[in-house]
Protein backbone atom coordinates (compact mmCIF):
# COMPACT_ATOMS: atom_id res chain seq x y z
CA UNK A 1 0.00 0.00 0.00
CA UNK A 2 1.12 3.41 -1.04
CA UNK A 3 1.95 5.64 2.21
CA UNK A 4 -0.19 8.80 2.16
CA UNK A 5 1.66 12.28 2.15
CA UNK A 6 1.89 13.77 5.59
CA UNK A 7 -0.44 17.13 5.62
CA UNK A 8 1.83 19.72 7.29
CA UNK A 9 1.34 23.53 7.85
CA UNK A 10 4.74 24.51 7.83
CA UNK A 11 7.71 23.26 7.00
CA UNK A 12 11.16 24.59 7.96
CA UNK A 13 14.13 24.05 5.76
CA UNK A 14 17.29 24.91 7.12
CA UNK A 15 19.64 25.37 10.16
CA UNK A 16 19.48 23.54 13.81
CA UNK A 17 22.28 24.18 16.58
CA UNK A 18 22.33 23.21 20.06
CA UNK A 19 22.47 27.29 22.04
CA UNK A 20 24.75 28.17 25.04
CA UNK A 21 22.98 31.01 26.29
CA UNK A 22 25.14 32.85 29.44
CA UNK A 23 23.74 36.20 31.08
CA UNK A 24 26.75 38.70 31.78
CA UNK A 25 27.20 41.97 33.75
CA UNK A 26 28.61 43.72 30.86
CA UNK A 27 31.07 42.05 27.54
CA UNK A 28 34.17 40.84 28.47
CA UNK A 29 37.67 42.47 27.45
CA UNK A 30 40.69 41.44 25.93
CA UNK A 31 42.42 38.26 28.51
CA UNK A 32 39.24 39.46 30.76
CA UNK A 33 37.50 36.38 32.50
CA UNK A 34 33.74 37.38 33.86
CA UNK A 35 31.48 35.39 35.55
CA UNK A 36 27.74 34.29 34.39
CA UNK A 37 25.42 35.19 36.18
CA UNK A 38 22.32 32.62 34.39
CA UNK A 39 22.69 30.08 31.98
CA UNK A 40 20.22 28.19 29.62
CA UNK A 41 21.24 25.37 27.49
CA UNK A 42 18.21 24.59 24.46
CA UNK A 43 18.24 24.10 21.32
CA UNK A 44 18.29 26.74 18.65
CA UNK A 45 19.01 27.91 14.80
CA UNK A 46 16.52 29.91 13.06
CA UNK A 47 14.40 27.34 10.96
CA UNK A 48 14.34 24.66 14.43
CA UNK A 49 13.27 27.61 16.25
CA UNK A 50 10.84 28.62 13.79
CA UNK A 51 8.75 25.10 13.59
CA UNK A 52 8.84 25.10 17.35
CA UNK A 53 7.14 28.27 16.95
CA UNK A 54 4.49 26.67 15.18
CA UNK A 55 3.62 23.76 17.08
CA UNK A 56 3.43 26.69 20.29
CA UNK A 57 0.82 28.77 18.80
CA UNK A 58 -1.26 25.30 18.00
CA UNK A 59 -0.15 24.45 14.14
CA UNK A 60 1.61 21.38 12.21
CA UNK A 61 4.87 22.07 11.80
CA UNK A 62 8.12 19.67 10.43
CA UNK A 63 11.69 20.90 10.53
CA UNK A 64 13.88 19.53 7.93
CA UNK A 65 17.67 19.40 8.67
CA UNK A 66 20.83 18.24 10.12
CA UNK A 67 21.72 17.28 13.74
CA UNK A 68 24.55 15.00 14.68
CA UNK A 69 24.25 12.17 16.65
CA UNK A 70 26.38 13.48 19.21
CA UNK A 71 25.13 14.35 22.86
CA UNK A 72 24.01 18.04 21.79
CA UNK A 73 22.15 16.60 18.30
CA UNK A 74 20.65 13.94 20.76
CA UNK A 75 19.12 16.85 23.05
CA UNK A 76 17.56 18.81 20.30
CA UNK A 77 16.42 16.16 18.67
CA UNK A 78 14.72 14.98 21.53
CA UNK A 79 13.42 18.27 22.48
CA UNK A 80 11.92 19.14 18.94
CA UNK A 81 9.90 15.80 19.21
CA UNK A 82 8.66 16.77 23.05
CA UNK A 83 7.33 19.99 21.53
CA UNK A 84 5.62 18.36 18.98
CA UNK A 85 7.21 18.92 15.93
CA UNK A 86 7.58 16.64 12.88
CA UNK A 87 11.12 14.90 12.86
CA UNK A 88 11.17 12.71 10.08
CA UNK A 89 12.88 14.61 7.77
CA UNK A 90 15.96 15.44 10.27
CA UNK A 91 19.05 13.80 8.74
CA UNK A 92 21.09 12.10 11.27
CA UNK A 93 25.23 11.77 11.09
CA UNK A 94 28.26 11.92 12.54
CA UNK A 95 29.37 15.14 11.86
CA UNK A 96 28.96 17.74 15.32
CA UNK A 97 25.77 19.39 15.38
CA UNK A 98 26.85 23.17 15.56
CA UNK A 99 26.91 24.63 18.31
CA UNK A 100 26.47 28.02 19.73
CA UNK A 101 27.76 30.07 22.58
CA UNK A 102 25.56 33.18 23.17
CA UNK A 103 26.44 36.10 25.49
CA UNK A 104 23.57 38.09 26.53
CA UNK A 105 24.43 41.53 28.42
CA UNK A 106 21.68 43.19 30.73
CA UNK A 107 19.91 45.51 27.90
CA UNK A 108 18.69 42.08 26.11
CA UNK A 109 21.53 42.66 23.08
CA UNK A 110 23.40 39.35 22.73
CA UNK A 111 26.73 38.68 20.70
CA UNK A 112 26.93 34.80 19.05
CA UNK A 113 29.68 32.55 18.23
CA UNK A 114 28.07 29.37 16.02
CA UNK A 115 30.54 26.57 15.40
CA UNK A 116 29.49 24.35 12.37
CA UNK A 117 32.87 24.23 10.27
CA UNK A 118 33.08 20.20 10.32
CA UNK A 119 29.57 19.90 9.61
CA UNK A 120 28.80 20.20 5.54
CA UNK A 121 25.87 21.16 4.15
CA UNK A 122 23.16 18.32 3.18
CA UNK A 123 22.93 17.44 -0.57
CA UNK A 124 19.60 16.97 -2.19
CA UNK A 125 19.66 13.02 -2.01
CA UNK A 126 20.06 12.86 2.13
CA UNK A 127 16.42 13.74 2.84
CA UNK A 128 13.25 12.53 0.87
CA UNK A 129 10.33 15.00 0.65
CA UNK A 130 8.24 13.08 -1.41
CA UNK A 131 5.75 11.99 1.55
CA UNK A 132 5.98 15.42 3.10
CA UNK A 133 2.71 17.69 2.09
CA UNK A 134 3.16 21.20 3.75
CA UNK A 135 0.76 24.56 2.82
CA UNK A 136 3.79 26.56 3.64
CA UNK A 137 7.28 26.39 3.49
CA UNK A 138 9.97 28.73 5.28
CA UNK A 139 13.87 28.58 4.64
CA UNK A 140 16.32 29.96 6.31
CA UNK A 141 19.01 30.26 3.55
CA UNK A 142 21.34 27.64 5.71
CA UNK A 143 20.81 24.69 3.91
CA UNK A 144 21.22 25.63 0.14
CA UNK A 145 21.02 22.46 -2.16
CA UNK A 146 17.85 20.67 -0.41
CA UNK A 147 16.60 24.54 -0.26
CA UNK A 148 17.01 25.50 -3.57
CA UNK A 149 15.26 21.87 -4.99
CA UNK A 150 12.71 22.13 -3.01
CA UNK A 151 11.71 26.21 -3.53
CA UNK A 152 11.33 25.19 -7.28
CA UNK A 153 9.23 22.04 -6.41
CA UNK A 154 7.27 24.41 -4.53
CA UNK A 155 6.89 27.31 -6.81
CA UNK A 156 6.00 24.46 -9.95
CA UNK A 157 3.53 22.98 -6.94
CA UNK A 158 1.80 26.53 -6.06
CA UNK A 159 3.02 26.00 -2.39
CA UNK A 160 3.82 29.51 -0.61
CA UNK A 161 7.65 30.36 0.52
CA UNK A 162 8.91 32.44 2.83
CA UNK A 163 12.70 33.51 3.30
CA UNK A 164 13.83 34.09 6.57
CA UNK A 165 16.91 36.59 5.35
CA UNK A 166 19.12 37.20 8.25
CA UNK A 167 22.04 38.14 6.64
CA UNK A 168 23.60 38.06 2.99
CA UNK A 169 24.89 34.88 1.73
CA UNK A 170 24.57 32.35 -0.83
CA UNK A 171 22.03 31.24 0.13
CA UNK A 172 19.77 33.37 0.82
CA UNK A 173 20.58 35.37 -2.42
CA UNK A 174 20.10 32.59 -4.60
CA UNK A 175 16.56 31.70 -2.47
CA UNK A 176 15.20 34.79 -3.01
CA UNK A 177 14.07 34.84 -6.99
CA UNK A 178 12.07 32.01 -5.80
CA UNK A 179 10.46 33.32 -2.49
CA UNK A 180 6.83 34.66 -2.64
CA UNK A 181 7.24 36.44 0.34
CA UNK A 182 10.72 37.73 2.28
CA UNK A 183 10.77 38.57 6.12
CA UNK A 184 14.16 40.13 6.14
CA UNK A 185 16.55 41.85 9.05
CA UNK A 186 17.86 45.50 8.84
CA UNK A 187 21.08 44.28 8.07
CA UNK A 188 20.03 41.87 4.96
CA UNK A 189 17.82 44.92 4.25
CA UNK A 190 20.67 46.90 4.15
CA UNK A 191 22.89 44.76 2.85
CA UNK A 192 21.23 43.78 0.13
CA UNK A 193 19.37 46.91 -1.37
CA UNK A 194 21.84 49.64 -0.58
CA UNK A 195 19.91 51.22 1.11
CA UNK A 196 20.11 52.65 5.03
CA UNK A 197 16.75 53.53 4.96
CA UNK A 198 14.58 50.85 5.50
CA UNK A 199 11.40 51.97 3.71
CA UNK A 200 13.89 52.46 0.83
CA UNK A 201 14.93 49.30 1.37
CA UNK A 202 11.34 47.50 1.89
CA UNK A 203 10.24 49.09 -1.59
CA UNK A 204 13.20 47.58 -3.89
CA UNK A 205 12.97 44.22 -1.89
CA UNK A 206 9.15 44.71 -2.78
CA UNK A 207 9.84 45.84 -6.27
CA UNK A 208 10.07 41.90 -7.51
CA UNK A 209 6.65 41.33 -7.00
CA UNK A 210 6.79 39.67 -3.89
CA UNK A 211 6.01 40.56 -0.29
CA UNK A 212 8.75 42.36 1.55
CA UNK A 213 8.65 43.25 5.51
CA UNK A 214 11.67 44.03 7.29
CA UNK A 215 11.98 43.47 11.16
CA UNK A 216 13.62 46.55 13.50
CA UNK A 217 13.66 45.34 17.17
CA UNK A 218 12.22 47.33 19.38
CA UNK A 219 11.83 50.04 15.92
CA UNK A 220 8.75 47.52 14.90
CA UNK A 221 8.84 46.72 11.28
CA UNK A 222 7.80 48.53 7.69
CA UNK A 223 6.59 45.89 5.19
CA UNK A 224 4.96 46.05 1.29
CA UNK A 225 3.06 44.09 -0.57
CA UNK A 226 2.20 44.26 -4.16
CA UNK A 227 -0.58 46.59 -3.66
CA UNK A 228 0.11 49.07 -1.45
CA UNK A 229 2.93 51.41 -0.90
CA UNK A 230 4.99 50.41 2.36
CA UNK A 231 3.54 50.41 5.91
CA UNK A 232 4.84 50.62 9.85
CA UNK A 233 3.79 48.50 12.51
CA UNK A 234 5.46 48.97 15.86
CA UNK A 235 6.71 46.68 18.29
CA UNK A 236 4.81 45.53 21.50
CA UNK A 237 6.49 47.01 24.14
CA UNK A 238 8.48 44.10 26.89
CA UNK A 239 10.91 43.86 29.27
CA UNK A 240 13.96 42.72 27.04
CA UNK A 241 16.10 40.27 28.51
CA UNK A 242 17.15 38.35 25.84
CA UNK A 243 16.98 39.14 21.96
CA UNK A 244 17.72 35.85 20.86
CA UNK A 245 15.25 34.12 18.84
CA UNK A 246 13.31 36.71 18.35
CA UNK A 247 13.15 36.64 14.65
CA UNK A 248 13.04 32.91 14.79
CA UNK A 249 9.60 33.59 16.14
CA UNK A 250 8.72 36.21 14.17
CA UNK A 251 9.13 33.87 10.95
CA UNK A 252 7.56 30.85 12.56
CA UNK A 253 4.20 32.97 13.10
CA UNK A 254 4.05 34.37 9.93
CA UNK A 255 4.47 31.31 8.01
CA UNK A 256 1.52 29.50 10.16
CA UNK A 257 -0.66 32.89 9.63
CA UNK A 258 0.25 31.88 5.39
CA UNK A 259 -0.91 28.57 6.41
CA UNK A 260 -4.16 29.78 8.02
CA UNK A 261 -4.88 31.87 5.17
CA UNK A 262 -5.43 35.43 7.64
CA UNK A 263 -5.07 38.63 6.24
CA UNK A 264 -1.50 40.16 6.54
CA UNK A 265 -2.51 42.76 9.09
CA UNK A 266 -3.58 39.77 11.60
CA UNK A 267 -0.10 37.91 10.92
CA UNK A 268 1.95 40.97 11.17
CA UNK A 269 0.46 41.72 14.54
CA UNK A 270 0.67 37.99 15.61
CA UNK A 271 4.42 37.29 14.52
CA UNK A 272 4.99 40.37 16.38
CA UNK A 273 3.44 39.66 19.67
CA UNK A 274 5.31 36.44 19.57
CA UNK A 275 8.84 38.10 18.42
CA UNK A 276 8.40 40.57 21.53
CA UNK A 277 7.54 37.79 23.81
CA UNK A 278 10.74 35.47 22.85
CA UNK A 279 12.67 38.52 24.32
CA UNK A 280 11.07 38.37 27.89
CA UNK A 281 13.20 35.66 29.00
CA UNK A 282 16.92 34.33 28.35
CA UNK A 283 17.23 31.34 25.50
CA UNK A 284 15.97 31.75 22.80
CA UNK A 285 13.71 28.29 22.66
CA UNK A 286 13.09 28.72 26.26
CA UNK A 287 11.23 31.54 25.67
CA UNK A 288 8.96 31.44 22.07
CA UNK A 289 5.74 31.81 23.33
CA UNK A 290 2.48 29.94 23.32
CA UNK A 291 -0.25 30.92 21.46
CA UNK A 292 -2.72 31.59 24.45
CA UNK A 293 0.34 34.01 25.99
CA UNK A 294 0.38 35.71 22.59
CA UNK A 295 -3.59 36.11 22.52
CA UNK A 296 -2.85 37.90 25.99
CA UNK A 297 -0.49 40.57 24.24
CA UNK A 298 -2.80 40.85 21.64
CA UNK A 299 -6.67 41.17 24.21
CA UNK A 300 -7.88 38.73 20.94
CA UNK A 301 -8.03 35.25 19.92
CA UNK A 302 -6.07 34.11 16.40
CA UNK A 303 -9.00 34.80 14.09
CA UNK A 304 -9.18 33.54 10.73
CA UNK A 305 -11.17 33.76 7.72
CA UNK A 306 -14.59 31.78 8.31
CA UNK A 307 -13.30 30.84 11.67
CA UNK A 308 -10.10 28.23 10.90
CA UNK A 309 -9.56 25.94 13.93
CA UNK A 310 -6.44 25.70 15.13
CA UNK A 311 -4.50 22.79 13.85
CA UNK A 312 -3.30 19.93 15.80
CA UNK A 313 -0.38 17.63 15.63
CA UNK A 314 0.52 14.40 17.66
CA UNK A 315 1.72 15.20 20.90
CA UNK A 316 0.87 18.92 20.44
CA UNK A 317 -2.48 20.22 22.46
CA UNK A 318 -2.79 23.28 20.18
CA UNK A 319 -1.66 25.61 23.69
CA UNK A 320 2.08 24.65 23.37
CA UNK A 321 4.18 24.07 26.79
CA UNK A 322 5.07 26.85 29.05
CA UNK A 323 7.98 27.55 30.06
Amino acid sequence: MREAALEIDVLCVGHAAYDLAMAVDHHPGEDEKCAATAMAACGGGPAANAAVTVARLGGVSAFAGYLGNDVHGCLHFDELAREGVHTRWVARGNHPTPLSVILVKPNGDRTVVNHRIRTPVLSTDEIDFSHCRPKVILFDGHEPPISLDLAAKARAGGIPTVLDAGSVHGGTVDLLPLMDYVVASARFARDFTGESDPQRAVEKLGRSGLFAAVTLGEKGLVWKDTSTEARALPAYPVAVVDTTGADDAFHGAFALGLARLCDMETILRHASAAAALTCTRLGARIAIPTAREVDDVLGMRYVCPDGCPPSSAPGNTGSGHSK
